[in-house]
């Protein structure tokens, strides 16, 4: 069997380096058009680097055509990563040629999921269809998150990739597989857990949990099994405690993975998620699947904010739906630590699914899209995503007009649909830009966020974040990734994010049109730099989910913004 994966894996990589600029692979390159299609040609000291392009506009105006590299000096192929990650590594600075190294270390674990992937296609396939039926737009639970696992990130070339797992354990406990299994707990003196709000129903006593001696004094903490062992052992350490912790022998509460892997949703009541901190990375090896206890603070803050808003707009009462964050419990370090994520009431008879489950492939092969739209909007997928589109901008538009972008991108919205109405389910409300004089002119606050990166003292960093996650991930990606409808999609996108822009008007309104609608370029995220070329020093990120080159507007040229 021919081994595409290689071919798809690094072809993704490459169009990825182009776009974040990697060594000047876009900016110091000259197009080149030869009767087989174009190619960037980048200088080096003695040579010459060619690179097979082909026409893109997501995000920047090229991709790659192949997955090679060509010498010019002698015409040798450079066909793999490790080959062309070593060529462009040669013409990097010293001391970000480690970058280099770790990011071919994600590329190797990749590759070796996206195979295991190929082979275990069919089996999942099956699986999913014998629990949840053979119409994949009546599933329920976590089906969908199963199928978004399976499908490549919009941006990150490497998403599928979780550094330091074997097959054994993703088998057991990544999303993808579809798993069910047993949390492991820690019995955790009181005195040193942080608690909010009253913990869910099937928490369990330490008496319960086989530590009797614990019950009056400890509190327990979930703990997911990949953390038990050397990752749990240093934070007990770190924190001073070890040998007053007591981790329970028997593992109790079963669960399933959802797309995040590390949050998990309780099996016998899907409505209750469970985020909890995972010694491993994904997105880059500076993007680590631990919860610092700043960030489940933030996301209550988050959560109240967006609340607040909606008190205000009543047209979003019963369309705009929130889990509820306020839960969470830590013990003052990031690989202890819990969020107890609650699901509105009132779901049992809707379709939910993430965003990032939309363009996965569904077995019998049609993107999950096709078939909700064929439920629910009579066969008519751009019906289906004008709904969501139009919902969406009016939304984050709103938003913007208070000061406030969120970090809601694919992964953190789900359509709720059901006959007639399409709603959108937020979670994961840490992490947004906030103009802070914008805000405190409606909702003065104070909110309550520990990031201090939370706040800026202007609208840019807020349209960066509009830009890159609202349109890019949200929107764009769609119409890009359904490649035969791509013009229709683009006009739609345009044309309800002008309608949302012109219904926000006065000053808000005229900084979207300026920045995002009628801009040039728009900001573009660039996670491989950020998230393990460079250290933070050398790149400057102060958060590597919000570090930016920029790109094409693809918006531009789909009419007017009126």
């Amino acid at each position: 069997m021919t081994d595409t994966c290689a071919a798809e894996l690094l072809t993704r990589v490459l169009s990825a380096l182009l776009r974040e600029d990697v060594v000047g692979l876009r900016s110091r390159s000259t197009l080149v058009h030869r009767p087989d299609g174009d190619w960037l040609r980048l200088p080096t000291t003695e040579d010459a680097l060619l690179l097979p392009v082909t026409e893109d506009g997501f995000q920047c105006e090229h991709r790659a055509r192949l997955p090679l590299l060509v010498r010019e000096s002698d015409g040798s192929e450079l066909t793999s990563y490790g080959t062309v990650l070593g060529a462009l590594r040669e013409l990097a600075e010293p001391v970000d040629r480690d970058g280099f190294d770790a990011f071919a270390e994600e590329c190797r674990q990749t590759l070796d999921t996206m195979r295991l992937h190929a082979r275990t296609r069919a089996e999942v396939g099956r699986r999913l269809i014998d629990r949840y039926g053979h119409d994949p737009a009546r599933w329920t639970g976590l089906a969908y998150d199963t199928l978004a696992a399976r499908l490549d990130h919009p941006v990150y070339p490497t998403a599928r990739g979780r550094s330091g797992l074997s097959e054994e354990e993703l088998r057991s406990y990544a999303p993808e597989f579809h798993p069910r299994f047993a949390l492991r707990w820690l019995a955790v003196p009181r005195e040193a857990v942080t608690l909010t709000g009253p913990l869910p129903e099937p928490w369990p006593s330490p008496a319960r949990l086989g530590l009797p001696e614990a019950e009056q004094t400890h509190v327990a903490l979930p703990v997911h099994p990949l953390t038990v062992g050397a990752p749990l052992d240093e934070a007990l350490r770190t924190t001073g405690l070890a040998g007053r912790a007591l981790l329970a022998e028997q593992p109790h509460l079963d669960v399933v993975p959802t797309l995040s892997m590390r949050t998990v949703a309780v099996a016998a009541d899907p409505s209750l998620h469970l985020k909890l901190p995972l010694a491993t990375a994904t997105l880059g090896l500076r993007n680590k699947r631990s919860i610092k206890p700043g960030t489940l603070v933030d996301g209550a803050a988050g959560q109240r904010l967006v609340e607040a808003v909606i008190a205000r707009e009543p047209r979003f009462r019963d369309t705009i739906l929130h889990a509820d964050e306020t839960t969470y419990a830590h013990a003052g370090h990031e690989l202890l630590a819990v969020l107890c994520r609650g699901f509105p009431a009132g779901l049992e008879d809707s379709v939910v699914v993430p965003l990032a489950a939309l363009l996965a492939e569904a077995p019998g092969g049609r993107p999950v899209l096709d078939h909700l739209a064929d439920r629910f909007y009579g066969g008519d997928l751009l019906a289906l995503l004008d709904a969501c589109l139009s919902l969406l901008f009016d939304w984050q538009t709103t938003l913007f007009g208070y000061g406030i972008a969120l970090e809601s991108h694919q992964q953190n919205v789900s359509l709720v649909l059901g006959p007639g109405t399409l709603r959108l389910l937020f979670k994961d409300n840490d992490g947004p830009r906030i103009n802070a004089t914008r805000l405190a002119a409606v909702l003065p606050g104070p909110w309550g966020f520990d990031d201090p990166r939370t706040f800026t003292a202007g609208d840019g960093p807020v349209a960066d974040v509009f830009a890159t996650i609202t349109v890019h991930l949200c929107a764009g990606a769609y119409a890009f990734g359904l490649a035969e409808r791509r013009d229709a999609l683009l006009a739609l996108v345009r044309e309800r994010l002008t309608e949302a822009v012109d219904r926000l008007g006065g000053e808000a309104g005229a900084v979207l049109r300026a920045h995002v609608l009628d801009a040039p370029r728009l900001p573009v995220k660039a996670m491989v730099t950020a998230g393990t070329l460079l250290s933070k020093e050398r790149s400057g990120a102060a958060d590597v989910n919000k570090h930016y080159t920029s790109g094409p507007n693809y918006l531009l040229g789909q009419g007017g913004s009126g």
